[in-house]
């Protein structure tokens, strides 16, 4: 008995626009370096099938601070991404970023927030729902009297996507508290690096909506639908023409752990 198949080619037809400027402008001055160096992206949108992102290239970009300080960053290449070495960086200094690209120009402010550092991390080999996962939790104590919001970033060395996840001192001011990391692939010797960045409260709303539309991220029946999230840059050339992406200024921390 002979038997036959034959399969349908399905079209799905993608809405698609023009491309938007996404800036990925995170200025990070890590503890114990003097922050110097920072450097920018610049990619444009691109259809949902595409197997590439389109870099920006000749654009114009450059931060200032309140002391009228220029930090002219300058294209790697043809790579989109943008370098400065004379970055001088400043608790609670405010940072101006410009971006000229294809004569519109996009602006965004924001201050550079400090961060308490990570003091040891605890591991859990039992963990998660079914008992098996490995739990990671980085210790910090955060600053009385001041309002303190976080970012903290959970890498490791097996190819899975880093964790990143918000939190604010609103029920914990003043007190030992951590950021919190589970994976079931870990392993003993694994290396894990953990960042710890100090951000401020727009940004964490930013993050907090994005974290929420993520599928890792699950959510309630109640909370955010996934939507298009703008960030804090805005083209003051043509305002329909917005860019995505964020300008983030943050002092950071870093510990490096190995799975027992």
């Amino acid at each position: 008995m002979l038997t036959t198949s034959c399969e349908d080619v399905i079209k799905v037809d993608v809405p698609t626009e023009a491309p938007r400027l996404v800036i990925d402008a995170s200025i990070n001055w890590f503890k114990g370096t003097s922050g110097a160096n920072q450097e920018i992206k610049l990619t444009l949108t691109a259809p949902y099938f595409d197997n590439s992102v389109p870099p920006v290239n000749g654009a114009q970009i450059q931060i200032t601070d309140s002391s009228n300080n220029v930090f002219a960053f300058t294209e790697d290449a043809a790579t989109g991404i943008y370098k400065n070495n004379t970055f001088i960086p400043a608790i609670n200094e405010t940072y101006n970023l410009t971006i000229i690209y294809q004569g519109e120009t996009y602006l965004a402010s924001e201050t550079l927030k400090s961060v308490a550092s990570i003091e040891y991390v605890d591991q859990n080999n039992t963990g998660g729902f079914s008992g098996n996962e490995t739990e990671l939790k980085a210790y910090y104590t955060d600053p009385a009297n001041e309002t303190n919001y976080y970012l903290f970033q959970f890498t490791s060395d097996i190819p899975v996507i880093p964790s990143l996840e918000v939190y604010k001192d609103e029920f914990i001011n003043g007190n030992q508290i951590f950021g919190f990391y589970t994976e079931e692939d870990l392993k003993t010797e694994d290396i894990v690096t953990i960042r710890n960045y100090g951000i401020s409260e727009a940004f964490y709303n930013y993050m907090f909506i994005l974290l929420q539309q993520n599928n890792q991220e699950g959510g309630g029946p109640f909370e955010t639908q996934p939507a298009t999230v703008r960030g804090n840059c805005t083209n003051q050339t043509n305002p329909k023409n917005y860019p995505l992406g964020y300008f983030r200024v943050s002092q950071v921390d870093e510990f490096i752990y190995t799975v027992q």
